[in-house]
């Protein structure tokens, strides 16, 4: 089911499906923002990545000794989650546990994403609530795909990422199976603009585990269009643009990684994961801003 929001600035919509926000357009002159989710190129929209992010190794994961197999990012973005409550200009939506879902990640748990609209910003919060008699261990994250560019008689080589602070980062490297190397390789040197380009993206993502930064602006040489992604607390970002030239760009705040390509321990022992006590919650929040 799809569920709409707007005040005077922005329009959005999001869904049950996945729980994720499918819309978010300008209602000054209708500019979208958000990727259509055209499956020529890539079916999603702004996907939650829970209780993985990105791949482990061989889908294979291990908790208390027995393996379990998950797809990338794991089950939230292809389950169906319930409206839980709506109103003006705030929507929530909930996934609860279930019998299937303990056959894949074996932990009680409820995972809730809420969309609220502010001027002419979206505020999207993920809350996962410890439902189990032990400690669960999750990553969690989010993968939206923003046009690029965001008018449509301009060229991605016309864009840019502006970052909020002036930064100095190598990336974190991907094997071609879409696993972490132990490699970086240099990237951001003394600079707060990234052109934006094809072959920017031609080794797969892009992934920082030590920004300054905690916004990240899309923007046009040649036009005012633009757009905020704010992911203060998120400790990494991924930035992703498909080879084959489709025109959107992801900018994508976690809260863990993919597999490094050599690791074999415990779901509880992967860098970057969260530990989650009996009867507590975690929530993180991110905000997108357009102009």
């Amino acid at each position: 089911m799809i569920y709409s929001l707007e005040n005077s600035s922005i329009k959005i919509t999001a869904s049950t499906h996945g729980g994720e926000i499918h819309s978010i357009a300008s209602k000054i002159d209708g500019t979208e923002y958000l990727w259509d989710g055209n499956s020529e190129y890539w079916k999603y929209h702004a996907p939650i990545l829970f209780p993985i992010v990105g791949k482990v190794v061989d889908s294979k994961y291990r908790v208390d000794g027995k393996t379990y197999k998950l797809p990338q990012h794991g089950l939230a973005r292809t389950s169906e989650f319930t409206l839980i409550s709506k109103t003006d200009n705030e929507v929530t939506f909930e996934l609860r546990f279930s019998e299937e879902s303990l056959k894949v990640y074996p932990y009680k748990f409820s995972l809730k994403s809420t969309y609220t609209l502010e001027d002419n910003t979206v505020n999207i919060k993920y809350s996962v609530n410890n439902l189990d008699d032990k400690i669960i261990h999750f990553s969690i994250g989010t993968h939206p795909a923003f046009m690029c560019p965001i008018n449509q008689n301009e060229r991605l080589e016309d864009c840019y990422l502006e970052f909020s602070e002036k930064e100095t980062s190598d990336r974190k490297v991907l094997t071609t199976d879409g696993y972490l190397s132990h490699d970086e390789s240099e990237c951001l040197k003394s600079i707060d603009t990234l052109m934006l380009s094809k072959e920017l993206f031609k080794d797969d993502a892009l992934v920082f585990d030590n920004l300054k930064s905690d916004k990240i602006t899309i923007k046009s040489k040649i036009s005012s269009k633009a757009l905020t992604v704010d992911f203060n607390g998120f400790p990494y970002m991924g930035i992703w643009a498909p080879k084959d030239g489709a025109p959107f760009v992801c900018i994508e705040p976690w809260f863990g990684h993919a597999d490094y390509e050599d690791f074999k321990g415990e779901l509880s022992e992967k860098e970057g994961i969260i530990s989650l006590e009996v009867g507590k919650e975690f929530s993180c929040t991110y905000k997108v801003t357009v102009v």
